[in-house]
């Protein structure tokens, strides 16, 4: 059944935008724009609700609902049996019929897909976000083929990083559909309150002691194997650290053998999913992002407005966002030697740290703030719907 939802929050005269996404488990990224959306729409005038489909019976997705609680997203469930699932698609069209959808938001090929088949059957703008393919099976290329299809028929096609706006140019998306409109976050939410040694110390970590952290998915193209024989090897440069990868997978097991191989599986904590994210940051000294493929990955926006210097992978947005040297430091993607290196930097040079935390948190608030963020959002929803641009509305709240 639908999880209800709040009414009385909004002008039932404003236009209302339903963003749609398939998740398993507790969601990752994408999920903190979605959830995040609804509070920062409703100055601009707009009317937000957020659709999810998931396998019946998940105990993630009840992770995912309290998030929504927190951040007062409401939240429509839809069970969904997987990819040959249609009644989705009924349950979907109920929803936009009874909440009077005017906007379709999808976040992925399945829900992008079913937008262009409801819009047949119920009039609404078609808007999607493109967060990038990550995750790699024998099933991507149908998947690939069918976001590719669908994305032609969408009014307009946001891209998180500069490699997917070329992507989808080159899959035949009419140049004056896309835009760049990269992730964000609460800059007010994620702010530093306690220092290194007092956030460590409530991990029960020596205040000596550095702390590498790591986020996201346990799987393959996150590199997390090559980041612990890098970790491994900074050990034996004689660095007195430990190494945090926060997130769940089915790379678990595999990485907790390959730290117990290299023998510090004593210093290696798979901390599995967190739902307060903020004082692991706290105790970090180094943030690193060592996948192979990404979109412009959140949990770095994160790091940096924590204050916590980053080392990432020159993968897709990330070289627009990091400035080498300057806020930030990236490596090559797959080479352990250069994730090593830089981490030897780091630990020899305090003053670099603190140079490149304090360059970071100022690149988000100038930059990537989910305010921002949003207006643009908005601005692309004024501009299909004719309406006069709600910034007005938003600029209340500056």
């Amino acid at each position: 059944m639908p999880v209800p939802v709040n009414r009385t929050r909004y002008d039932s005269v404003d236009p209302v935008v339903l963003d749609v996404r398939v998740v398993c488990g507790t969601g990752g990224g994408p999920d903190k724009t979605i959830l995040n959306s609804p509070r920062f729409l409703e100055p601009m005038k707009y009317r937000n609700l957020c659709a999810y489909l998931h396998p019946p019976d998940d105990p993630g997705f009840e992770s995912l609902l309290m998030r929504a609680d927190v951040w007062k997203a409401p939240v429509v469930s839809i069970p969904d049996r997987g990819p040959l699932d249609w009644r989705v698609v009924k349950r979907l069209l109920e929803v936009c019929r009874r909440e009077r959808v005017t906007i379709w938001h999808g976040h992925d090929y399945k829900s992008n897909a079913i937008g262009v088949i409801l819009q047949k059957l119920w009039p609404m703008k078609l808007v999607t976000t493109v967060h990038g393919w990550v995750k790699r099976t024998y099933k991507t290329p149908f998947y690939y083929a069918i976001d590719r299809a669908s994305l032609k028929h969408y009014e307009a096609v946001l891209c998180v990083s500069d490699d997917l706006l070329t992507s989808c140019l080159k899959s035949g998306v009419r140049p004056e559909r896309c835009c760049l409109i990269q992730n964000a976050i609460d800059i007010q939410q994620y702010s530093r309150t306690l220092n290194r040694a007092e956030a460590k110390a409530c991990f029960g970590v020596p205040e000596s002691r550095a702390v590498i952290g790591a986020m996201g998915r346990l799987s393959e193209e996150k590199g997390f194997d090559r980041l612990i024989v890098a970790f491994e090897r900074l050990l034996f440069l004689g660095v007195d650290v430990e190494l945090w990868i926060i997130g769940e997978g089915d790379q678990y097991q595999r990485l907790l053998s390959l730290a117990r191989a290299k023998g510090c599986e004593d210093r290696v904590r798979l901390l599995g999913y967190q739902s307060q994210t903020i004082p692991l940051y706290e105790a970090m000294d180094v943030f690193v992002l060592s996948s192979l493929r990404e979109g412009l990955p959140n949990v770095v926006l994160e790091a940096m407005a924590m204050e916590v210097p980053v080392v990432c992978t020159r993968v897709a947005g990330l070289p627009r966002l990091i400035q080498d040297g300057t806020n930030g430091i990236l490596v090559q993607p797959d080479s352990i030697s250069e994730i090593t290196e830089a981490l030897a930097l780091l630990f020899n040079d305090l003053r670099l740290r603190t140079r490149l935390a304090s360059a970071g948190r100022a690149t988000i608030v100038a930059s990537h703030s989910f305010q921002a963020r949003m207006r643009n959002v908005s601005a692309v929803y004024d501009r299909l719907l004719g309406r006069e641009s709600s910034e007005s509305f938003a600029n209340r709240e500056d």
